[in-house]
């Protein structure tokens, strides 16, 4: 009993629930193991007794950080401190990055009448047990909103509050009142004496009669995420495997920009959704993966157009950049006629040697400036990471086999390096801003060609236990513990990700800042963000080292925090957000999600009435409020879930649990049930088996529901049937190395693609070409 309260103070779970009608126990070594990554000694009865003590007899007067939300009552944190309590909250600077500049906010004085606080209530997935008592709560929050404003000092009147409410949790999803559509309705009351502050991160701090005195992070977010401005269709594409006949063995931020401008100024696109562009984990070979980078706060150079950087046309060494290009030319080859995989590593060997050629011509005055401002907006994230990127160099890509004094960022000995590799580490910075000023050009790409969102950057659910992101903020990670998934019906033995996760307690004690300033980096250049996982902002299943899946167990996140500050920051890049929310998703969540206007992600062939008869669901009843599509980069193509290829690819992969018979008929009974919906409501007029007619009936299908974005998955438009990763193997099969193939599976180029009539096919079922003049030398008399 004290293992298990214990536990759920520090919001770890002791059982969980795969299904409505199964609970499953968590071992008490995992919980003990856990607790251990969060600080927390249980190793004995006697720890855990001493730890249980120490925890229940604190008492806080506030959390570390307290979340309001603009036009929402105050959180009960705010609204059940002790009669008479002086409240002052100090404005964030006004340099703060994406923050409106001008004079720090004047300050402004209130007065309050205290209001009864809200009880308890545990968040999304945990029980009534759960809750920390009165005194320890960790995440407490609640709504509230700021016009501009600055320091404010409230004194609340001496009313008495019910015992404990000063360190009530908030409800997990405040209540914000809707209309039956879905929009937000009329705002909540808010107390008269409250004066709001602008939104924002702040400083709040509490002074009780009694001389108690405390301080906290103050999150003043907007109730509401941007939305699509109207309905949209767009791209869904892995950046690497759109070669273009400029690519040099792997498409780039270039090719990027061009598939956004042709696809926004000739079918009407409104967005690109891209694969995450981390930084990745150099090494031999780099791990291809874009889901397990080295870093997620800066992009990797080798998705760079070389020949767009401006000086590059100034590079003395003209024939060693021939020669360059001209091994690039021969990458390409091999990957678009040869049969070849795409070879990250050489890739990046060849556009490094370029680099190092590029960064020796002088910058001019004007791009000298632009850069020295990335330098001092980026600050020490952007010197650790260059850092990272020097060492990585001399002592190999896992720190933790480096010195023992180069093993923390902080140390005198990394700074005596730091010394040594000054040209390296700004080697490094440079490319960063090269990278993120390539970035910027593909969402201009996107705005100028008309599209209403732009590019939809992807990030990734973590990091790789060894790369920058790591070291660089070592105190914020949980060591010796991996992300991953609980065993269910797909998965009988779970799954580990090898990605370590946030210690939700030092993220709070700290603001938010590593969270914030990550967002701030993904959304400098985005017209939308998609978020990989995004359950993982409510919990996250942790495996501890060593041991396998199935000895996981779940750790809460504050989940208002990381949705407030993820508000705040989309907010203020005025981008929209999308949440993978496929699979298993606790009770409460998608509601929470779709409150703060976060689009979900619906999959055609997922979506079934589970609540009803279990048939395909009818277009009409899909969510509004999503990205709709038919596969995704995990799934298999469409053309080849209608023809079953990817059953007999998992079956000739040893992939199967059973006889490929039973799956073959399985699989075409499920299919066969979406043909006779998409017959029936007369979106199949050519009957059954033409398959390019069937890939058309279902983006048919997909704009016939009320989804605000209709996503295309790129292959889909030339017929391509190999998945781009197939989860469940390693070198089984070449996950994220392969390029976008037609039917008969030929790599195409991006001006093959564009060209294909396959694709104009597909692309008219979702909205008509517009009229388009074409160029003088290719008008047909």
């Amino acid at each position: 009993m004290g293992l298990s309260r214990l536990a759920a103070l520090h919001g770890v779970a002791t059982s969980y629930s795969p299904s409505p009608d199964v609970t499953v126990s968590v071992p008490d070594d995992t919980v003990i193991a856990v607790l251990a990554a969060l600080g927390v000694d249980a190793g004995t009865p006697a720890d855990v007794r001493k730890c249980l003590a120490a925890a229940e007899s604190r008492s806080r007067l506030l959390p570390p950080t307290v979340v309001v939300w603009a036009g929402e009552p105050l959180p009960p944190a705010l609204s059940g401190l002790p009669p008479g309590s002086t409240v002052t909250v100090e404005p964030e600077p006004p340099e703060t990055p994406g923050r409106p500049s001008g004079r720090p906010p004047a300050p402004l004085s209130m007065r309050a009448r205290a209001a009864a606080p809200a009880p308890p209530v545990p968040p999304p997935g945990t029980s009534a047990a759960s809750v920390p008592p009165p005194g320890d709560a960790v995440g407490a929050s609640a709504p509230l909103a700021m016009p501009p404003g600055g320091a404010a000092t409230v004194s609340a009147p001496p009313v008495t509050p019910p015992a404990g409410a000063a360190t009530a949790f908030a409800p997990a999803s405040a209540p914000h009142p809707q209309r039956a559509d879905g929009e937000p309705g009329a705002p909540a009351a808010v107390p008269a004496w409250w004066i709001p502050p602008a939104p924002g991160v702040h400083r709040v701090h509490v002074r009780t009669p009694d001389h108690r005195r405390a301080t906290a992070t103050l999150v003043v977010a907007p109730a509401r995420l941007p939305q699509p401005p109207g309905r949209s269709h767009g791209f869904l594409v892995q950046l690497y495997s759109l070669l273009s006949a400029r690519s040099w063995g792997m498409g780039d931020l270039g090719d990027l920009a061009d598939l956004a401008a042709w696809s926004g100024r000739t079918i009407g696109s409104g967005f690109v959704q891209v694969n995450p562009l981390h930084a990745a984990v150099p090494g031999h070979p780099t791990d291809p993966s874009p889901y397990r980078p080295s870093s997620r706060r800066f992009p990797d150079p080798v998705h760079l157009r070389i020949e767009s950087i401006p000086e590059y046309g100034h590079v003395r060494d003209r024939a060693a950049l021939d020669d360059l290009r001209q091994d690039a030319a021969a990458l390409s080859e091999a990957v678009l006629n040869k049969g070849a995989l795409i070879d990250r590593d050489a890739v990046w060997e060849l556009k490094r040697q370029a680099l190092e050629l590029v960064v020796e011509v002088p910058l001019t005055p004007g791009r000298r400036a632009a850069y020295c401002d990335f330098l001092a907006e980026q600050g020490q994230a952007l010197e650790d990471h260059a850092l990272w990127c020097a060492l990585a160099e001399v002592h190999g890509p896992d720190w933790h086999a480096w010195p023992e004094a180069l093993r923390d960022p902080r140390s005198p000995g990394t700074a005596r390096a730091r010394t040594g590799l000054l040209d390296r580490v700004d080697f490094h910075c440079r490319l960063a801003w090269l990278t993120a000023t390539q970035l910027a050009a593909a969402q201009r790409a996107a705005e100028d060609a008309g599209m209403s969102v732009g590019i939809v950057h992807d990030l990734a659910v973590g990091v790789h236990p060894a790369g920058a992101d790591t070291w660089a903020q070592q105190e914020a990670f949980a060591h010796g513990m991996s992300v991953g998934a609980p065993p269910d019906a797909f998965n009988a033995r779970g799954q580990d990700w090898g990605l370590p996760p946030w210690r939700p307690d030092v993220l709070a004690a700290t603001g938010y800042a590593a969270y914030r300033g990550l967002l701030r980096g993904l959304l400098a250049h985005a017209g939308a963000l998609r978020i990989d996982h995004v359950m993982g902002l409510f919990r996250l299943w942790w495996v501890p080292e060593g041991r396998p899946p199935t000895d996981g167990t779940y750790v809460a996140q504050d989940a208002e925090a990381m949705l407030a500050v993820l508000v705040l920051e989309a907010h203020r890049a005025g981008t929209v957000v999308v949440g993978e929310d496929l699979g298993t998703v606790e009770p409460g969540v998608r509601e929470a999600l779709a409150r703060r206007g976060v689009l979900g992600t619906s999959v055609l062939w997922f979506e079934r009435d589970w609540d009803g008869d279990g048939r395909p669901l009818a277009p009409e009843k899909w969510r509004r409020d999503c990205l709709a599509t038919a596969t995704t980069h995990d799934l298999p193509s469409t053309a080849a879930r209608l023809t079953g290829d990817h059953v007999t690819l998992r079956h000739r992969l040893g992939l199967l649990t059973r006889s490929l018979e039973e799956e073959l008929t399985e699989d075409a009974a499920d299919t066969a049930e979406w043909l006779a919906l998409l017959a029936r409501l007369r979106m199949l007029p050519e009957g059954d088996g033409d398959e390019e007619a069937a890939v058309r009936a279902v983006h048919r299908f997909l704009l016939r529901t009320p989804a605000r974005m209709t996503g295309v998955w790129l292959p889909d438009t030339v017929g391509d049937r190999r998945p781009q990763n197939l989860p469940g193997t390693w070198d089984q099969y070449p996950n994220w190395r392969l390029p976008i193939a037609d039917a008969e599976g030929h790599p195409v180029t991006l001006e093959e693609i564009t060209a294909s009539p396959r694709l104009h096919a597909l692309m008219d079922v979702l909205r008509p070409r517009k009229p388009h003049t074409a160029p003088p030398g290719e008008r047909r008399p």
